[in-house]
């Protein structure tokens, strides 16, 4: 019976990850916050890499559940785009986890579908053809853009104003 659960370890793998990038990752960095002994990570994933890719895979998972949820919770509701987008802006910091996910063409492809997935909803609430495609796509970049930059102090871009000037 593990003590700490794999969820645990794969959480604490993945704050250090996007905290302070793949190099930090180790097995001994990883055992000392969790308490473990790094021969036990090594029995459990194998590899640093495969530990990364399996916190990374976690995240994906928790996105997407989020994602469904947000839209779940905005097709009933008059909730439209800030709304969606709000719902995504959870604890999970999605710039990093797609740029964290970029070394691996599985996690890649799922960033990708991510993507689409988020700006086909977008759409949907934006109208119908060509012109609701590209606001779509354009408001999903300005809000990654955002959630990127917020973090040096880019406050000053209102993601709603920006949105009005596409819709108008």
């Amino acid at each position: 019976m593990k003590l700490i659960p794999d969820s645990e370890v794969l959480a604490v793998t993945l704050k250090l990850l996007l905290l302070n990038g793949e190099k930090a990752v180790t097995f001994s960095a990883v055992a000392q916050k969790c308490k473990l002994a790094a021969p036990t990570l090594v029995q459990r994933f194998g590899t640093c890499p495969a530990m990364i890719d399996a916190a990374l895979a976690l995240a994906w998972d928790q996105l997407e559940a989020q994602t469904a949820e947000a839209f779940d919770e905005a097709q009933g509701k008059a909730k439209g785009v800030q709304g969606i987008l709000k719902a995504l802006s959870g604890p999970i910091d999605s710039p990093a986890l797609v740029t964290a996910s970029l070394k691996s063409a599985t996690l890649a492809q799922r960033a990708k579908a991510w993507r689409d997935q988020v700006e086909a909803a977008l759409t949907l609430k934006l109208g119908s053809g060509a012109k609701a495609a590209e606001t779509a796509a354009l408001t999903f970049a300005a809000w990654q853009g955002r959630l990127l930059w917020d973090g040096a102090g880019g406050k000053g871009f209102r993601l709603g104003e920006a949105l009005k000037r596409l819709t108008d």
